[in-house]
């Protein structure tokens, strides 16, 4: 697989825009892929008993919606050599209408000596941001 151009990049530049709708169907296959059955991401009375504000995506299935467009540009997933989020807002998927996580992956940062990129990924549900501070760094080496 070939790389993206080093050389080609600049701080500022848009690498990758995706979007990922959510449904609680998506969320039940999820849990069965990851063996998370925890209930607040099936079950709306579970969800307000525990003080949320209903179903809620699992963390780990956001951060990988967020991620995948970089491994998609990177061409090849051993290239990612370190990826970091904090989630800021929890992702609550509506029980008709779901949800959709919109991602944009930007230049943040470029290491001409170690020729890898930080990119940074904008990550939001309607006009929320849901992970903050995420970051990859790429090996283009």
């Amino acid at each position: 697989m070939a790389a993206p151009d080093f050389e080609g990049l600049t701080v500022g530049d848009i690498v990758a825009e995706r979007s990922f709708p959510l449904t609680r169907d998506s969320l039940v296959r999820y849990a069965g892929a990851s063996g998370d059955f925890n209930p607040i991401h099936y079950r709306d009375d579970v969800a307000h008993e525990v003080g949320l504000p209903g179903v809620l995506a699992h963390g780990m299935l956001t951060m990988g919606f967020a991620v995948q467009p970089v491994v998609d540009w990177a061409e090849d997933p051993g290239r990612i050599v370190d990826y970091q989020v904090r989630f800021t807002r929890p992702v609550v998927v509506d029980p008709k209408l779901g949800a959709v996580v919109q991602v944009i992956a930007k230049v943040g940062q470029l290491d001409a000596e170690a020729r890898a990129a930080r990119i940074d990924l904008t990550v939001k549900v309607g006009e929320e941001t849901v992970l903050g501070k995420a970051q990859v760094r790429v090996s283009l080496d």
